[in-house]
């Protein structure tokens, strides 16, 4: 049985923005970038990424559409 780390809002907010950030990052993509392609302002993004916002499924799913991948791929990270 794996083991289940319960994290509080701030944390789970910052472990989806550093996956954000490392997804981002990896396909050379800048936040201003990718926050036009999600027709986000750059600060939107920027609070994503930092986990100062909690976001949607929807705005999830426009991320992930974004950065070409989809959300079962986003979720193959430990929390």
């Amino acid at each position: 049985m794996r083991y289940f780390q319960k994290l509080n809002k701030q944390d789970f907010q910052n472990k989806i923005g550093n996956r954000i950030r490392q997804l981002r990052e990896s396909k050379s993509i800048t936040q201003v970038e990718l926050a036009h392609l999600c027709n986000f302002e750059k600060s939107n993004m920027n609070r994503i990424e930092v986990g100062n916002t909690s976001i949607n499924t929807f705005t999830l799913y426009k991320i992930c559409s974004a950065l070409e991948i989809s959300l079962q791929e986003f979720f193959t990270f430990e929390l």
